[in-house]
């Protein structure tokens, strides 16, 4: 193909909360046996992206871990590969990534280098399965400057969280609002650009000498009226994991029979590091409905509409409903989880009682919090 991809995966935010804590919001787990980055760097793989760079920050080291080889991917080869590329100490800069455009022009040598036209600019945080090839021929198709992929979010649903586009009847963008508070549209951004190699650089360049470093607010929204920014609508699935409540939603999908055939069945696959684990053991006493179980998992009490992710221990008499509970969970005899996230290598307790009455509860060490 004739573009490189980068991927955003710096960010995070306070709406993830303690989930956030110890890793980067691209690092979520995502599925029963993903992470969320994956699916960006499988769509990439899957449209023949063969050179990609990542770009980290917030609580790297679990991302940088699951990124440490690149043959789970594809990306393992001599012509072109996967990077990684973490904020670094030069004579001429000691900052972190002051925002995404910030983020691309400290790698902006990344950029120089390369021979490919286009560039892909994805997120690190977001859901779906997308063949970028059909963006690009779209993209040389309208002569454009800039493509942004969007979609139409379901009538009601909250859009304050999302940049907001309206374009007109030939799909071209004529307003752009970053988390507007109150928008005429339901169709938004879902993050993911195309621009052409040369332009993006100039773009950057420019920023960078004005010290703006927002790639939405200081390069989209400013360049709006002076190119030619399109949009592309995507229909399929597709969901943005950056709050508690859309993470859990979204992991609640997964137990759609429609969302998991789509992801776990239909082509292309989304590829993920592989853990040596046994298959999930279900003792006498197990009583699994509607659930995820995914390896290394013990299970000896009733699991209904939950996740399990990998290594989790369930304990006798325990109830578990339409919860999620992340890797190496160690859950004692007599235990009711509900409407729960239980954060990743904890213990809970026998005979302890953990439930959301009026909203998501996320459960970890020494800490509880409900989520409205």
């Amino acid at each position: 193909m004739k573009a490189i991809g980068i991927i955003l995966a710096g960010g995070n935010n306070s709406r993830m909360q303690e989930l956030s804590n110890k890793r980067a919001i691209a690092a979520m787990p995502i599925g029963g046996s993903y992470r969320s980055i994956d699916f960006a760097l499988s769509n990439m793989s899957n449209s023949h992206v063969q050179t990609v760079a990542v770009l980290t920050q917030y609580s790297a080291r679990s991302l940088n871990e699951h990124l440490s080889s690149s043959k789970w991917w594809d990306f393992g080869r001599k012509q072109g590969g996967l990077f990684v590329f973490n904020p670094t100490v030069t004579v001429d800069n000691s900052w972190w990534y002051r925002g995404t455009a910030d983020a691309m022009y400290q790698n902006i040598n990344f950029l120089k280098k390369r021979h490919e036209p286009y560039v892909i600019i994805t997120s690190g945080d977001c859901i779906y399965k997308l063949d970028y090839n059909k963006v690009l021929d779209y993209h040389i198709e309208k002569k454009a400057d800039i493509t942004v992929v969007c979609k139409d979010m379901a009538p009601g649903e909250d859009v304050s969280r999302y940049g907001v586009v309206r374009m007109n009847e030939d799909s071209k963008i004529v307003e752009f609002e970053e988390k507007p508070m109150v928008s005429k549209s339901n169709t938004v951004s879902t993050g993911i650009y195309i621009v052409r190699r040369r332009q993006l650089i100039e773009m950057l360049e420019r920023s960078a000498a004005e010290e703006r470093w927002d790639f939405v607010t200081d390069i989209l929204i400013r360049y709006k009226n002076m190119k030619q920014i399109y949009g592309y609508k995507m229909k399929e699935y597709w969901s943005n994991i950056a709050t508690v409540e859309s993470y859990y939603q979204t992991n609640m999908d997964f137990l759609k029979p429609e969302v998991r055939k789509y992801f776990f069945h239909d082509e292309p696959k989304i590829y993920s590091k592989v853990d040596d684990l046994p298959p999930a053991k279900y003792n006498i006493g197990s009583d699994v409905r509607n659930s995820l179980i995914a390896s290394g998992c013990i299970v000896n009490s009733k699991v209904e509409n939950s996740i399990l992710f990998k290594k989790v221990f369930v304990g006798k008499n325990c109830v578990i409903k339409n919860s999620i509970i992340l890797n190496d969970v160690y859950i004692g005899d007599n235990t009711h989880i509900e409407n729960c996230i239980v954060e990743s290598r904890d213990t809970l307790k026998a005979n302890t009682y953990y439930c959301g009455d009026n909203g998501i509860k996320i459960v970890s060490e020494n800490n509880e919090r409900y989520v409205l």
